[in-house]
């Protein structure tokens, strides 16, 4: 057991800032980047997909890793490994070398990332979870949510490399931390990996990854069905696996998906990153196409959100401590809920920034207020042996609903387009007076799907198992 549980806490959340930073902070780069490196659009658009592949494919295994050979182990090594690739990120002189650091950084990010939340719920006792867990709530949505906009700034002033170099001393301060403070492992029989179920759960987690990532560009046609169906069937055969293999250290112990509140928390999980993603998304090309602002100057609109996320989160969490997870998780959702319907109610043809910063604040409330609660409620009866199995998968649900936020966005925009008569790819450069309202309306109208999947996390929350009266918790 950690001397102090709070460093601990400061070791976990610099290395979590670093893995959700990088998810976002190179997309305002990309222009910089082409032309730094004389590259093409997609060999640009890989430096930010080869990151999120790698990152999400391998989640559930590095969480196992942690609980076979220590969370402690898998933690130092993963941020040690994924500031090595920071700095041969900054260092890279052609694409083909970025992109391959990048896929560095997302199998070190894999590895520290599930350490965490199993880490947290061994070290901090029940009655001070939700505190510990609204800082690292906190930390982890600012870090993801602020991406573009200290992207932008360190792009103008330093160079796309610093956006790189910046996980330097931040990964440097974790690790040594880290080592120095984490719980070290319980000591035992010697563990084994499933190696069969590795191998069937990262092609499936590939297949259907690389699907999600790339179904836009190509519009959703040619091979990337059969691409989302192989991944479905692998992931099927995985489970088949795993089924008989509950007995002999299997990568997903099954006990995990028995319990009724992990499984509703590792789905109402992905509502809240599609949400955001999805509003990201579809304010972010408002601003710029219809409203005609700069990147820049839509960047620092949004982040109004995470800042008061950032504000109100630690104080969430003394709610949570206080009345359980289950009525802040809800109202964490409604807030937010509110709060893409404000922003969707703004979009206008003639709007400008400032009839957002309604929709905006309830949204920031949302984002702090719902942030954490669905770790604590989702780990809360977990055992230690399996809890780096279970922030893996947990992960891999939040991860999996930020793509498909931007993905099943920008699809329901586009057929909305089309439905209008509207082309697409006016959205590229200053949409042009006269289409303007038209542009508006289906921007609209497309801010329904997160809502709707905020409502869905309401009702799907409404099932959680409450423990007994008296207790803390749920």
């Amino acid at each position: 057991m950690s001397r102090n549980p709070w460093l601990v806490l400061v070791a976990l959340v610099l290395g979590q800032v670093m893995t959700l930073l990088d998810t976002t902070v190179v997309n305002v780069a990309i222009p910089t980047l082409a032309r730094d490196l004389d590259a093409s659009l997609d060999s640009v658009l890989w430096v930010i997909n080869s990151y999120v592949l790698a990152f999400a494919v391998l989640l559930v295994t590095g969480g196992r890793l942690g609980d076979l050979f220590g969370q402690r182990r898998m933690f130092v090594s993963g941020v040690s490994l994924f500031t090595v690739a920071s700095l041969l990120c900054g260092l890279a002189q052609t694409a083909d070398q970025l992109i391959w650091a990048r896929v560095a950084q997302g199998i070190g990010a894999a590895l520290l990332v599930p350490q965490t939340l199993s880490l947290l719920t061994r070290v901090f006792p029940e009655d001070k979870r939700g505190a510990a867990f609204g800082v690292w709530g906190a930390v982890g949505g600012l870090g993801a949510a602020i991406g573009p906009t200290v992207g932008g700034l360190l792009v103008d002033s330093l160079g796309w490399r610093w956006i790189f170099f910046l996980n330097i001393p931040l990964g440097i301060a974790a690790a040594v931390l880290g080592a120095a403070w984490l719980p070290g492992h319980d000591g035992g029989r010697r563990r084994r990996l499933d190696l069969l179920g590795t191998v069937l759960l990262t092609t499936g987690l590939f297949l259907l990854t690389y699907g999600l990532i790339e179904g836009e560009r190509h519009a959703w046609g040619g091979l990337i069905p059969v691409v989302l169906l192989g991944g479905v069937l692998v992931l099927g055969l995985f489970v088949l696996v795993e089924r008989g293999r509950q007995d002999r250290e299997p990568l997903l112990p099954f006990v995990i998906l028995r319990d009724r509140n992990f499984t509703l928390m590792a789905v109402v999980v992905a509502a809240l990153p599609l949400g955001l993603g999805a509003m990201l998304f579809l304010t972010l090309l408002h601003l710029q196409s219809v409203a005609g602002m700069s990147a820049r100057d839509a960047g620092l609109t949004v982040a109004l959100a995470p800042l008061i996320s950032a504000v109100v989160a630690p104080k969430s969490g003394s709610a949570i401590d206080r009345y359980g997870g289950k009525p802040v998780l809800l109202a964490g959702l409604a807030l937010f809920a509110a709060g893409i319907a404000g922003i969707a109610f703004a979009v206008r043809a003639d709007g400008v920034w400032w009839h957002l910063v309604p929709g905006l604040v309830l949204l920031g409330l949302g984002m702090g207020v719902g942030g954490s609660p669905a770790a604590i409620i989702a780990m809360r009866d977990i055992g230690q042996e399996v809890s780096g199995a279970a922030s893996g998968l947990f992960n891999t649900t939040r991860l999996c609903g930020s793509l498909l936020g931007s993905a099943a966005v920008g699809a329901v925009l586009q057929a909305r387009l089309s439905v209008e008569g509207l082309d697409a790819g006016l959205l590229q450069n200053v949409v042009p007076q006269e289409f303007r309202e038209g542009f508006a309306d289906a921007l609209r109208f497309s801010y329904l799907l997160p809502v709707a999947a905020l409502a869905a996390g309401v009702l799907l929350t409404l099932g959680v198992r409450r423990v007994a009266v008296g207790a803390k918790g749920e």
